[in-house]
């Protein structure tokens, strides 16, 4: 009999354990289906036009597809790519003292207050070229493929001026095109207050609304055809509720679709207003209020968590993940790579963050990180996990199954990283 299997692209074979990780309902894995890797022991996967053809048991795809290029696995595990919703990744020089002086008892706000924090990376990101930034965070990236992150969240927020934020916007797509992790970016001109405009936080939110997002806007029509972000630092000492709505806001006028920092150090309704703006997330959550945690269930704004801050910080991580889990949020996880708190360019040292000290299990932790991180910059219907039709990012781990990856931490297990179904 002729062979009836329809040739692909590429035919993953001989996979230990595979985990498809899938969308719930059309959205991001919650409540008691977070954490529902949907295993498939012995198994394979079929890639065709970088797109996932079939995933499941060996000998019904192997039956069903033939590959014009094998990759043999080895019997390890195979996730989807790893997915980073949080990340400061474009920025110039380092802030190695800064981590000196908190050891020696000095806390962030200090730091800020006598003029390092973010605003001593603006000055320096400032000084530095668009090249300079290009050739800074290029092995940011390259270090994150390497750990299996295939898509990254990239935000602005060290210019804290028109020019230099349209630089880092520049940088950031000129990385997209010439690397293979997917980057999306995000406008944070609300970071911090820049210098120039200490005690006059209103004032420079009228820069932001007046100057700043239209000059966005007009970059996103020359330059970024897809989705934009607009995100804030709501914080005290920071921006408060009513200066993040007003950025948010234009930044929905002019197209931008909201983001939130909040509740890293003091909770000020940050968590409402997100929930209200209908932002794709809200990140840090360390002081949410079992109220806020209602809020975010009954809501599509993703919570994003980032254990690493803390841990970067030497504070304890009071972020409510159970809590969050339980009443049935989204709940993702990011690196929140920066030069201040959390320098980790690694998704797995989060996976054992997470399990660690939110207390999250290693499935709900994996799907945190893949499937809901996904839906947290709104591509969980393109990426996140490995069903039929979604892109081909996959992971092969020097491991035997899922759990592995939060178990073990401080060596890199990706063995394999597939972007697009290229290798």
């Amino acid at each position: 009999m002729p062979n009836s299997a329809a040739l692909v692209d590429l035919l993953i074979d001989n996979i230990g354990q595979l985990c498809i990780i899938p969308a719930y309902d059309g959205g991001p894995q919650r409540g008691p289906r977070l954490g529902d890797l949907a295993p498939v022991e012995h198994a394979a996967l079929a890639v065709h036009m970088g797109r996932i053809a079939a995933a499941g048991p060996r000998d019904e795809v192997r039956r069903a597809y033939t590959g014009r290029d094998t990759l043999d696995a080895g019997g390890r595990l195979v996730t989807p790519g790893l997915v980073d919703p949080h990340t400061h990744l474009v920025w110039a020089g380092d802030r190695a003292e800064e981590f000196e002086q908190r050891l020696q008892g000095k806390t962030y706000m200090e730091i800020a207050a006598a003029g390092g924090g973010i605003n001593r990376t603006v000055r320096l990101t400032r000084a530095a070229s668009r090249a300079d930034l290009i050739a800074q965070t290029r092995p940011r990236l390259e270090r994150m493929l390497r750990c299996g992150t295939t898509t990254v969240e990239v935000k602005t927020g060290y210019g804290l001026e028109t020019a230099a934020e349209i630089t880092m916007l520049d940088a950031i797509a000129d990385l997209n095109a010439s690397q293979p992790l997917d980057l999306i970016p995000t406008f944070l001109g609300g970071h911090d207050i820049p210098p120039e405009y200490a005690g006059q936080a209103d004032a420079y939110v009228d820069l932001l609304v007046n100057e700043m997002i239209p000059a966005v806007a007009e970059w996103k029509a020359r330059r970024w055809p897809g989705p934009l972000y607009c995100d804030v630092f709501c914080e005290k000492g920071v921006f408060d509720v009513a200066q993040t709505r007003r950025i948010l806001e234009a930044g929905l006028r002019a197209g931008l679709t909201p983001r939130l920092h909040a509740d890293e150090f003091v909770s000020l309704g940050g968590v409402a207003l997100a929930t209200e703006l209908n932002a794709a997330s809200v990140d840090h959550l360390l002081a949410t209020t079992p109220d806020d945690v209602a809020r975010l269930a009954g809501s599509r704004t993703v919570a994003v968590l980032l254990p690493a801050t803390p841990f970067g910080l030497g504070i304890p991580n009071t972020a409510p993940a159970r809590e969050l889990a339980a009443a049935g949020a989204a709940v993702a996880l990011a690196t929140d790579c920066n030069p201040g708190t959390a320098w980790c360019e690694s998704l797995p040292f989060i996976l054992a963050l997470a399990t660690r000290a939110l207390r999250l299990t290693p499935a709900q932790a994996l799907a945190a990180a893949t499937i809901n991180a996904a839906f947290a910059v709104e591509r969980g219907d393109r990426i996140g996990s490995l069903e039929p039709g979604k892109m081909a990012d996959a992971v092969i781990w020097d491991a035997p199954d899922y759990r592995h990856l939060s178990y073990r931490f401080g060596a890199n297990l990706a063995q394999v990283v597939i972007k697009g179904g290229q290798v």
